[in-house]
């Protein structure tokens, strides 16, 4: 590839009452870089970016943009090229147009999923080390994307053969067809995944932890602040990824998975690992069974020209929900 995409970046969201969000984000231990009276722009204590999640207040829920940052601008500029050849809109944004960002750009991608690329984003002190400050779950950075789209293949294919992304776990359904891929340009498991649903939908942006206790300590901080009814589904761990997990919905339903003990995918002969759907060990290597929610439900995206919601499109696959035979 003639362009770099180094990972996940950041999301955008919008929520309708932003202390509500204030008070959820800040119980998992995201750090406050800066906020006003419609916006909150927050970090994870090891992040030298001035942001990874931007929350704006809006009358409806919604998926605003999900992000990827390349290496510069000149694979910026290339990466817009090949968008555009392929006969893809790209909607541009120079720099100083959204607070501390460089110049970026956003399509609307394959899938339909609202996708921005970006090069440059202000810094900040890295919190690393300012253990007084931790709380909560002590979110350390930004990790993956989960997107349910209706053709997993078509998403598969198009990541990886144009925009260079590898595959580190797939799953593959009854039709033997792909069902969800686990998708990557940093050295772990993922920067996205893409699983089977009707979409173009939003399903979980997992961030990472320094330590399985850290999900634990989240845990307790979240009940013992009123917030345990949050927690959706976990802690557990996955086969798939090998990750320890809890998923967490916020106040206006966005998932959030705290995430923690995946591994390294970096070597040039790395072999994708195949999953039956119907494995129990795939989603739950141990812990309950997801609830239907889990399935069901995601965060609907906009349209990165109107800013309206995106229609969702039924899966290509029938079988939505693993069905477990021990």
């Amino acid at each position: 590839m003639s362009f770099d995409i180094i990972r996940t970046g950041r999301a955008v969201l919008h929520v309708t009452d932003l202390e509500r969000s204030r008070e959820f984000y800040d119980a998992l231990g995201f750090v406050v870089t800066d906020s006003d009276e419609e916006s909150l722009y927050l970090r994870g204590l090891e992040e030298h970016n001035h942001h990874s999640l931007l929350l704006k207040k809006k009358a409806v829920p919604a998926i605003e943009t999900i992000s990827y940052r390349v290496r510069s601008d000149e694979d910026l500029d290339k990466l817009a090229a090949v968008f555009e050849n392929e006969g893809t809109e790209v909607v541009w944004f120079e720099k100083g147009t959204q607070k501390a960002l460089g110049r970026s750009f956003r399509i609307q991608d394959t899938s339909g999923l609202p996708v921005e690329y970006y090069a440059e984003m202000d810094t900040v002190e890295r919190l690393l080390q300012r253990y007084d400050l931790y709380k909560g779950a002590k979110v350390q950075r930004i990790d993956h994307f989960n997107c349910m789209v209706p053709d997993v293949e078509k998403a598969y294919d198009y990541y990886i053969n144009n925009l260079g992304f590898s595959c580190s776990e797939y799953t593959e359904g009854e039709e033997q067809r792909v069902w969800a891929a686990w998708l990557h340009r940093k050295p772990a498991v993922h920067d996205v995944a893409f699983m089977n649903g009707p979409g173009p939908r939003l399903h979980h942006i997992g961030f990472w932890l320094k330590d399985p206790m850290s999900l634990i300590d989240g845990c307790d901080y979240l009940a013992a602040a009123g917030l345990a009814p949050s927690i959706e589904r976990g802690p557990g761990r996955h086969g798939l990824s090998n990750a320890f997990f809890l998923y967490l919905r916020d106040p206006d339903g966005h998932r959030i998975e705290l995430y923690n003990g995946d591994y390294y995918t970096g070597d040039p002969d790395f072999k994708p690992i195949k999953w039956d759907l119907d494995d129990p060990l795939r989603q739950t290597f141990w812990g309950h069974e997801a609830p239907d929610s889990w399935f069901d439900e995601a965060s609907e995206v906009l349209d990165v020209k109107t800013g309206e919601k995106i229609g969702l499109n039924e899966p290509t696959l029938k079988k939505r929900k693993p069905q477990f035979v021990i």
